[in-house]
């Protein structure tokens, strides 16, 4: 990528070392692979060539990360890959089949492009199962392949032809205009609301209106349903969105696309108080090393509303739960990256020293329409970090 084009999507042209991932036509991702093709076969007809067998690709390692920090207040800050480069080696041991592994990604993707179609890595994942077994034997061959060939063509997976699973859903005071005039009114749906598709070429056609002065970002679907069931919208003006747990592109991509489009509408997380619940909220506000060059692009300034330290008093004793291995595991990780800021990096230590892990659900013990009183005052109050 020309050094132009990194400042380019960067804030402000600000940042020239952020390598990303571009969002190319069929015709240029089919060019970028018919290229490095070209370049391997002029590799290996050249017997002077040292390195044939390397691909050099981004790394996605916690050391070649970093944060690219809010100018202003209300900015977004996000997690970003330098251009710090690992190798996927045919003459090591260890690599040899990741290296055939990618090879064998960009031709299925470039037939993909070819019939302009689309596919889910779970597709992928039995499509390759099928023609090449002693390479793709489990679908995280298939998610890192995904993520290798987008470090080496410097293109985004949409525009490799594919698409996200999306888990996520909206509902609220919001209207959606699809490309052909279709029109979703969120606020009369079921509790269910509107699912949000994995296509996000189609997500980029939508244009909303809304009346709603809250964006509120839900971990779990069961509370999600529990506020639609209430209504909370009619008496807060709000849109409800969740992933169901740890955010899908999809869903990350709309949040996104929604704050652009409203910039004065807060965007609130509701999460249960254990890290886990952290570690997505982290992953709406900052990205997610596991995505690679796509990370920072989808990055909100989303506010903690709650479950926090400062809820405690409201939940019996009852309620809590030993933190487990995988919790600790989570915190640690945590606890050790670059972006975490003080009043997060405070809430998870409290966790981590009381030993002790709280559910939204907890809430409950005060009724089951406690839940949406308890954002309702905590918005007007002001009490978020």
């Amino acid at each position: 990528m020309a050094e132009g084009s990194v400042a380019d999507a960067s804030l402000f042209g600000a940042d020239r070392r952020l390598c990303s991932a571009d969002v190319l036509p069929p015709a240029e991702v089919r060019a970028r692979i018919e290229v490095a093709v070209l370049n391997f076969l002029s590799a290996l007809a050249d017997p002077s060539a040292p390195a044939i067998s390397v691909l050099p690709l981004i790394s996605r390692s916690a050391a070649n990360c970093s944060l690219r920090r809010a100018l202003l207040t209300d900015d977004v800050s996000s997690v970003y890959l330098s251009y710090a480069f690992c190798k996927r080696s045919l003459t090591r041991a260890n690599d040899a089949n990741a290296f055939v592994r990618v090879w064998k990604m960009m031709e299925i993707c470039y037939k993909i492009l070819g019939e302009g179609k689309l596919v889910t890595q779970r597709e992928l994942f039995y499509k390759l199962l099928s023609d090449s077994p002693n390479y793709f034997s489990c679908q995280r061959h298939v998610n890192q392949t995904v993520q290798d060939v987008v470090s080496l063509l410097r293109c985004t997976r949409q525009s490799l032809g594919i698409v996200a699973s999306s888990r996520g859903a909206l509902i609220g005071r919001i209207e959606l205009l699809g490309p052909e005039e279709e029109h979703v009114d969120c606020s009369i749906l079921g509790p269910s609301g509107h699912a949000i598709t994995g296509d996000l070429n189609l997500l980029r056609k939508f244009s909303f209106s809304s009346d709603a002065r809250y964006l509120i970002l839900v971990e779990k679907d069961a509370i999600f349903q529990r506020l639609a069931e209430d209504r909370i919208y009619n008496h807060l003006p709000c849109i409800l969105i969740t992933a169901k747990g740890y955010p899908d592109i999809a869903t990350r991509f709309i949040l996104h696309r929604l704050s652009q489009t409203f910039p004065n509408m807060p965007i609130f997380a509701v999460v249960d108080w254990n890290p886990a619940g952290l570690a997505i909220l982290c992953t709406y506000k900052y990205g997610s090393i596991s995505m690679g060059l796509e990370s920072y692009r989808y990055a909100c300034n989303v506010k903690w509303l709650g479950l926090r330290g400062d809820d405690l008093q409201l939940i019996p004793q009852s309620a809590y739960q030993e933190l487990k291995p995988r919790d600790l595991q989570i915190a640690k990780s945590l606890l050790s990256s670059k972006f975490l800021q003080d009043k997060h990096r405070a809430e998870l230590t409290l966790m981590v020293e009381t030993g002790k892990r709280a559910e939204i659900e907890a809430l409950y013990s005060h009724g089951f329409d406690f839940l949406g009183k308890y954002i309702a005052r905590k918005i007007v109050q002001g009490d978020y970090i």
